[in-house]
């Protein structure tokens, strides 16, 4: 099979297509012929080499979901058959013709998705829920705050509000991606410059001063100590990214007054049993609402496997708004 290779650290440019064996499905997994990958910011790291693929995973092979079609069942699988569309996601070689995965980590696609916008939805959706829903427990009329509501999993935590009741607000590099944001329900949201502190005076304005009662944080660094600021008494923060930095200084008095729970959350390094739970609850509460069209997926560009270095020079550029997909 044809696969995307890291052949050293580096830039895009150390991106290769190689030949490699097709993988075998172990009793309880099935090969899955991928027809669709998206990118994520783990991918990028990867490539850099400040982020090792867990135990098990393709260590050289990018990609955390797909969208594809069954080719083959383990002798211990009963619930999927040869045909079958299913996404999902990985903890590595996703951006390969073929992979195989533990059969209770995957979905069943709605008739009506395409594959590109297939491949968008996995990561983002069950990333967004899992934070917002299952862990935060948001509620609704709560005011919820997405840090980088530009990307793939913010304008899937949007949706995901509304879809809950909640009442979203974000922040976003530039204010152009604050406006497109709108059109998936977001209230109101803030372009942030180089001082995220600058986000505070708006957030006083947009809650009346009473504070935000979840955040999702998919930025880190210099974004969590406003985020603890601004939040109301009891509130959730998810930290969920460290594009901004791996390190932050916070006021421990303000999140003891505040009684504040932070809580760092990722989908990678979870136990299969854990993935299993996750990626039930997406298809129980989140597919149906994909299938109606309630919820949609963001794709900002799409490239073929063959135009992989090109797909993460984007990627990189921090331009995208949704997900830069990948046709297998």
């Amino acid at each position: 099979m044809k696969a995307a290779v890291i052949t050293r650290f580096g830039g895009p440019e150390v991106l290769e297509i190689e030949d490699r064996p097709t993988p075998i499905p172990k009793p309880n997994e099935i090969l899955v012929r991928v027809c669709a990958s998206a990118l994520n910011r783990a991918d990028v790291h990867q490539r850099e080499g400040n982020y090792s693929a867990p135990p098990g995973a393709p260590a050289d092979v990018p990609g955390l979901e797909f969208a594809g079609v069954v080719a083959g069942v383990g002798t211990d699988v009963f619930e999927w058959r040869e045909g079958d569309r299913v996404f999902g996601i990985v903890a590595g070689g996703g951006n390969a013709e073929f992979l195989v995965t533990d059969a209770r980590c995957v979905a069943r696609v709605p008739e009506r998705l395409s594959w590109t916008d297939a491949a968008a939805i996995p990561e983002a959706f069950i990333t967004a829920h899992d934070a917002l829903v299952t862990q935060a427990q948001v509620r609704p009329d709560e005011r919820v705050l997405i840090h980088a509501v530009g990307s793939g999993v913010g304008l899937a935590a949007v949706q995901l509000a509304r879809a809950w009741g909640a009442i979203p607000f974000g922040t976003a590099r530039t204010a152009d991606k604050i406006v497109r944001a709108r059109e998936f329900g977001l209230d109101d949201g803030v372009a942030v410059d180089a001082d995220p502190e600058t986000m505070l005076s708006e957030l006083e304005r947009w809650t009346e001063g009473k504070g935000v009662n979840v955040t999702l944080d998919l930025v880190g660094g210099g974004y969590v100590s406003p985020s603890i600021r601004a939040s109301a008494p009891r509130g959730r923060i998810m930290l969920i990214g460290t594009v901004a930095g791996r390190a932050a200084t916070i006021s421990v008095g303000m999140v003891l007054g505040k009684r504040l729970t932070i809580r760092g959350t990722v989908l990678r390094a979870r136990s299969v049993e854990e993935k299993r739970v996750v990626t039930s609850a997406f298809a129980r509460e989140v597919v149906p609402l994909i299938a109606s069209g309630q919820l949609r997926a963001t794709v900002d560009r799409i490239y073929p496997l063959s135009e992989i270095r090109d797909a993460h020079e984007w990627l990189s550029s921090n331009q995208s708004f949704g997900k830069v997909v990948v046709t297998v």
